[in-house]
């Protein structure tokens, strides 16, 4: 297919600048040479930022950047630089710490008009072409007149950018307390929605590390409250329109409060950790419905987001093309009543009292699948056994996807990012260790095999991104953080060292790549990089949890095995200089907070030595013990807990706190009793 416009994007790999390859705008990718042309040539930056599977970038590429006039104007005044912000979130996290400055907003698109030297001035998300035009024009012409002026704003903004990024090194030796900790959970609690699940706010997020931080804490404490919430949230998150009911995943979020319409988009990260979240929940509660959302959120990544290769790809797109070929938000999923009627035949009735086709899943002239209720109530309902109801409703859900086939598919993101694929990795691990099916252990080790062959460079260091055989950005913190954490629970299921050994191998490269030795913090950006407004430190849990905060409990993990490393003096060192914010803000500190849990509490090394290591570690490890690590071998092992404990003839366990052990036993069920 000939192309009237190609641009400098099309030497890129990322699907997002792709996409963006043919605009008349010349666009670039963020190069060093870029913002150099940009000094020669005394043009200001155009930075635009979005992702493959964001609508309103979409929109907006198709109202401004596809316009042959106003990409003139853009080419004529600006160096503009498209940025996939999945592929570089260094970037993408100064700019969008510098529009929330400006505007007290941020969202994609973020298009932001920077000084040469990369200093950002003004900043807006989406925009239509009028307004888009009319601001552009205004810079263009202060740009011109007024230089100081936008110098002043410039070098404001930097200070800024700079300030709210800082760490100090705290003095304080005393540690978090339980006592504070419950205070500060009495006081998150305020926000939650026991009815509903999630927050009292609409858009809801599903924010898997806060429930997960909860499960850990309501377990632990007993607090039954906040295991009701946990099991609310759950619950409403599986019945809710958010969760695909016909083909499992979880979309990004939901725009109302009851979890029923979603932003459409369905993103590696959240799946890979609802993935391990629900498995985690369902060892806890042996509740079906969190087995059954576990194994058809795997399936769907399976299905959609898998590369023969091992990896898994980023994302699918909120936008499908639908039956007038127009790109629609959720085309590909809702359905209407008439289309559900002809579809299921005899089974509708059953199926729309399941459903919601009524005015409480009604969306716009469509319908959003939601459950409310449980198979229980359903089938007194219809007087039919609760067996005779889930043969009826799968049966149901299995025509619909295939009459689903027949509609255009939304839009593959099908790049390889070495965080996400960390996630999704810890999701297959922790589903193969609490829900049992071994072919989980395999895709696990398929995904781990291929980071480690594929996305591993000749220093010992990891890449960011993958397609197509080529990887061309270095890892950053998220990547190392994320991908050490699964490979320790990798080496818990299958007590092969060499996942161990990985893990401390990337763990000692990011104290010499990454570490801030002030705060002994982690950067967010490798040493070996370019230099941007500031290196960033990355302490807030958000949608996915923050590196620093992953990398604290994998420290603290590695010392119970490495004791003599130093890596628990590591994690308390971190923890000392962000615990100051846990009062007021848990929510957002809450994967940290399980560093509290472990420091407060026992936190047990389970060391198997014998033949029967194996099949004894698989019956300890089904049960949920956040606070434990398990390490075993058939003999004397290579690490320093699996050093004299061998007995022949014997598969014996030990349970122990720092190296101290008890008596040792031999079987799981009175290890259980031990802890």
């Amino acid at each position: 297919m000939s192309h009237k416009y190609t641009n400098a994007l099309i030497n890129e790999t990322s699907p997002y600048l792709l996409q963006h390859a043919h605009n008349p705008v010349n666009w670039e990718a963020w190069h060093p040479e870029v913002l150099k042309r940009a000094a020669e040539e005394n043009k200001p930056l155009l930075i635009s930022i979005g992702y493959a599977a964001c609508h309103w970038c979409h929109v907006m590429e198709h109202e401004c950047f596809e316009d042959e006039e106003v990409a003139k104007m853009m080419n004529e005044n600006f160096i503009n630089i498209k940025i996939d912000r999945e592929e570089r979130p260094d970037v993408d996290q100064i700019y969008m710490d510098a529009i929330q400055m400006m505007t007290g907003n941020g969202g994609w698109p973020l298009n932001i008009v920077a000084l040469p030297d990369g200093r950002p001035f003004w900043g807006a998300t989406y925009l239509p072409k009028h307004n888009w035009v009319k601001s552009l024009e205004q810079l263009i012409e202060l740009y011109k007149t007024n230089p100081d002026k936008i110098l002043g704003y410039a070098d404001d903004l930097e200070r800024g950018i700079k300030a709210i990024n800082l760490v100090e090194n705290k003095e304080e030796t005393v540690s978090y307390s339980l006592e504070q900790l419950s205070s500060a959970v009495e006081n998150w609690a305020t926000y939650f929605d026991t009815f509903l699940g999630g927050y009292k706010r609409a858009p809801k997020f599903m924010m898997p590390n806060n429930i997960d931080f909860l499960l850990h804490y309501g377990t632990s404490q007993k607090d039954e409250k906040i295991l009701e919430y946990v099991n609310t949230t759950l619950t409403r998150m599986a019945y809710g329109g958010i969760f695909d009911h016909v083909g499992g995943g979880f979309s990004r979020y939901s725009v109302d409060t009851k979890w029923h319409v979603p932003h459409f988009e369905k993103m590696l990260y959240d799946n890979g950790q609802l993935i391990s979240l629900y498995s985690k929940a369902y060892a806890v509660t042996k509740n079906d419905l969190y087995k059954k959302t576990a194994e058809e959120s795997i399936a769907f990544a399976l299905e959609e987001l898998a590369d023969e290769n091992g990896g898994f790809y980023s994302s699918l797109d909120a936008d499908s093309l639908d039956e007038n070929n127009d790109l629609e938000e959720g085309a590909y999923y809702v359905w209407t009543a008439e289309e559900l009627q002809t579809i299921l035949k005899a089974d509708f009735e059953i199926f729309k009292d399941y459903f919601n086709i009524n005015s409480y899943g009604q969306w716009e002239e469509n319908y959003v699948l939601i459950r409310d209720k449980s198979d229980k109530d359903i089938a007194e309902k219809h007087n039919i056994s609760v067996t005779a109801l889930k043969e009826k409703i799968d049966n149901s859900l299995g025509i619909l996807k295939q009459e689903r086939t027949k509609r255009e598919k939304p839009r593959l993101d099908d790049k390889i990012l070495t965080s996400w694929n960390g996630l999704m990795l810890q999701g297959l691990v922790d589903a193969y260790r609490y829900l049992g099916d071994k072919s989980y252990l395999e895709l696990a080790l398929k995904n781990a095999t291929f980071i480690q062959t594929k996305m591993k460079k000749a220093d010992g260091g990891l890449y960011r991104n993958h397609k197509k055989g080529k990887s061309n950005i270095n890892g950053f913190l998220e990547d190392y953080a994320s991908v050490i954490e699964a490979y320790i629970s990798l080496y818990e299921v299958t007590f092969d060292i060499k996942w161990l050994k990985e893990a401390q191998q990337l763990t000692d490269y990011t104290i010499v790549h990454f570490q801030d030795t002030d705060s002994k913090l982690f950067y967010f950006t490798s040493d070996e990089d370019d230099s941007l407004i500031r290196r960033s430190i990355e302490t807030n849990d958000n949608v996915i949890s923050a590196s620093n905060s992953i990398m604290g409990k994998n420290l603290l993990k590695l010392h119970k095995v490495y004791m003599d490393k130093g890596y628990g003096d590591l994690a308390n060192e971190m923890l000392k200089n962000v615990q100051g914010n846990f009062d007021q803000n848990a929510q957002s500190y809450s994967n940290w907070l399980h560093l509290v849990l472990y420091k407060q509490q026992n936190f047990y090394e389970i060391a198997i030595v014998g033949d029967d290591y194996k099949s004894i570690g698989r019956e300890i490890a089904q049960n949920y013990l956040p606070n434990s690590i398990l390490v075993g071998s058939p003999e004397e092992g290579p690490i320093e807990l699996l050093e004299n404990r061998y007995s022949e003839g014997e598969t014996l366990i030990y349970v122990c706190i720092e190296g101290t052990c008890k008596l040792p036993v031999q079987s799981a069920e009175e290890v259980l009793k031990q802890l």
